[in-house]
């Protein structure tokens, strides 16, 4: 199966690309779907065609596991929200739209003639035989090993010939290409003024009743309030919390011992440096016997000399990848050399040099340098390692069981969590001070998206109920309870008269500085020929020149009927720019290769063309999205979840 999809690479991502891209593509069911929940029977019609709530879940949870596979360290939460189920609709509307397209079209075609069209996809070719048709059993062999069902590929197939001939049918020429490029990569020769709020802030003296003005403010309001907190008990249902209730009898431990005793005994491990006298099996008895000889003699040398086995193995060993380290092979276990090599070796103690070793490539002298490993850790060494590997899954399959009783406890006896505490001895954790979005330090649950909603939830807040059991991890569950909660209040201006001041200060400052390039452009705008003191630019759409992209994108949309022109650039909190247009130049060098130019402006207005027909298809055919009632929020909460919806 896999050389299979290593020979069809192309084919394969060809077909995956059916059914990935529409969940990107499609961005317009307009609809408020806010409003849109999880009940109901349907939820979208397009035409006469139906999607069931029932088929957008499925769908939404394929989609779901298919971005944490690829993007494993993503915020579950950011995953589930609101715009992410959004994507998965409106996919699913695409695949509508686009099928009765299909119908009205006549594409819903024959499996022959779907099958002839296809034979004629060049990004099918590895899967036609030799008479240029498409070899069923690859294509079946293709499809499964791209998880798709030939009716989900044959309709989707069909689906897709409705915009390909639009995006396909653009013709470019030459002169519009080369027209549309040099407007866009074009160049632009400027001079930046900058404004900056800072330079600005010494000439802004606010008085007392200014400060307390800007602090009554209902705009400036949110700047001075304390965040609401909440003082909470918790409990976490675990597997180490039930691992600690799980008693192993010392004589099992003793039997998986014994039972699994290399598990604990390292590895016996060998250093050794070698000369090799090369000298092929299959070679004459006479040449085997003058290798023979030649490698007692470098062992005669070696047992006079043991310091010089490293010279000798340098200057006459056969073996080229340890000849010029001196022999050296480094440390190897037992079946990594040929047989009669590890006998001899492991046979050796550190320092010592055996007789002359045959073997299939020919005649060794043998030096062992160093030994490690044999060593079994003993039972008390590893008793608490044993411990934990039996009591894990006796945990695991008990965790199912508790997790369902945890989760009806902390709900049947709300008012409490020592019951659930008592039923599993978990111990009742606490934490002050807890806000709605976690500190950067914190970790657990108190980090945790879900659980701290949890905390933050009406029920939770107003009538200090226990949350609903929260999952924050693998194989764990956790509930909180209220003990204390401040809501959020404005702080007294005595506390925050500095902020109040600082404030105040910037969005003055920030007032002058704009005041300023203001009356700077309207000068440059009466005499245009004015010099400007700063130092010309040369800037494009690709070349920043670490400018602000206000200013470039300002400096390339700039009306050019007349130079020098100057226009103004609002920086936000840094302040104003007034840029100075002098000249216009050619195509920015880095710009795209003309070669390819052609080809790239024509699939852009292809794609275009295609998105605005596709635009025009949702609109003929009726899209409609079913809302339905939502469930109440407080209002922090609702706000909380459309920002992260948005």
């Amino acid at each position: 199966m896999f050389d299979f999809v290593r020979r069809n690479t192309r084919s394969l991502q060809f077909l995956l690309l059916l059914f990935i891209v529409p969940a990107f593509v499609l961005t317009g069911v307009y609809q408020g779907y806010d409003a849109f929940v999880r009940s109901g029977e349907t939820a979208a019609r397009v035409g006469d065609l139906k999607i069931s709530q029932q088929e957008l879940e499925q769908a939404h949870r394929r989609e779901v596991e298919r971005v944490r596979i690829s993007q494993p360290t993503l915020d579950p939460k950011v995953i589930e929200s609101l715009l992410s189920k959004q994507r998965t609709l409106d996919a699913l509307v695409r695949e509508r739209v686009l099928e009765l397209a299909a119908r009205r079209l006549g594409l819903q075609m024959s499996d022959e003639r779907l099958r002839d069209v296809m034979g004629r996809d060049p990004q099918l070719a590895s899967l036609r035989s030799a008479n240029g048709q498409i070899d069923r059993d690859r294509y079946l062999q293709a499809l499964s090993a791209a998880g798709i069902s030939p009716v989900e590929f044959e309709s989707s197939y069909a689906r897709n010939q409705v915009l390909a001939g639009i995006g396909s049918s653009v013709l470019a020429s030459a002169t519009a290409t080369n027209t549309a490029f040099d407007a866009f990569f074009q160049q632009r020769e400027i001079q930046v003024q900058r404004f900056d709020p800072k330079d600005y802030a010494a000439k802004v003296e606010p008085t007392p009743a200014e400060l307390e003005a800007y602090y009554k403010d209902p705009a400036n309001a949110a700047s001075f309030q304390a965040p609401e907190q909440a003082s909470i008990e918790y409990v976490v249902l675990d597997i180490e919390t039930l691992k600690k209730d799980i008693a192993v009898p010392e004589a099992e431990l003793r039997a998986y011992y014994d039972a699994n005793l290399k598990r604990y005994t390292a590895p016996a491990e060998r250093r050794a440096s070698h000369i090799l006298v090369k000298a092929d099996k299959n070679a004459p008895a006479a040449e085997r016997a003058q290798a023979k000889a030649k490698a007692e003699s470098l062992l005669a040398q070696v047992k006079k000399n043991p310091a010089s086995f490293g010279d000798l193995a340098r200057k006459n060993s056969d073996d080229p990848g340890s000849a010029e380290k001196g022999g050296e092979l480094d440390f190897f276990g037992r079946d990594a050399m040929t047989k009669p090599f590890e006998d001899a070796a492991f046979a050796l103690k550190p320092g010592e040099t055996g007789p002359v070793v045959e073997s299939d490539f020919g005649y060794h002298v043998i030096q062992v340098t160093g030994a490690r490993g044999g060593e079994t850790r003993s039972f008390d060494a590893v008793r608490p390692e044993i411990e934990d590997e039996i009591k894990r899954p006796l945990a695991q399959k008990r965790y199912a069981e508790a997790a369902l009783e945890f989760t009806n406890l902390v709900y049947e006896q709300p008012e409490s969590l020592k019951p659930v505490a008592d039923k599993f001895k978990l111990a009742v954790l606490g934490a002050q001070g807890l806000r709605r979005t976690p500190a950067a330090d914190v970790k657990g649950a108190l980090a945790n998206p879900k659980f701290l909603d949890a905390v933050f939830g009406n029920d939770a807040l107003r009538n200090k109920r226990n949350t609903e059991a929260v999952e924050i991890g693998a194989n764990q569950l956790a509930s909180a309870r209220v003990v204390q909660y401040s809501p959020a209040r404005q702080l007294p201006l005595a506390e925050v008269t500095p902020k109040v001041r600082e404030l105040l200060v910037a969005a003055r400052s920030k007032t002058l500085a704009r005041q300023a390039g203001e009356a700077r452009l309207a000068a440059l705008k009466a005499a245009p020929s004015t010099a400007h003191a700063e130092p010309a630019l040369v800037v494009s759409r690709t070349q920043a020149r670490e400018l602000p992209r206000e200013i470039v994108e300002a400096a390339m949309k700039a009306a050019t009927t007349t130079l020098p022109t100057a226009v103004g650039v609002d920086l936000g909190p840094a302040g104003y720019a007034v840029v100075k247009l002098t000249k216009l130049l050619g195509r920015d060098p880095v710009a795209a290769d003309p070669t390819r130019a052609q080809a790239q402006y024509a699939q852009a207005w292809g794609d275009a063309e295609a998105q605005a027909y596709l635009a025009a298809l949702k609109t003929s055919s009726k899209v409609e999205i079913t809302p339905q009632p939502v469930t109440p929020m407080p209002d922090a909460a609702a706000s909380a979840a459309l920002a992260a919806a948005r």
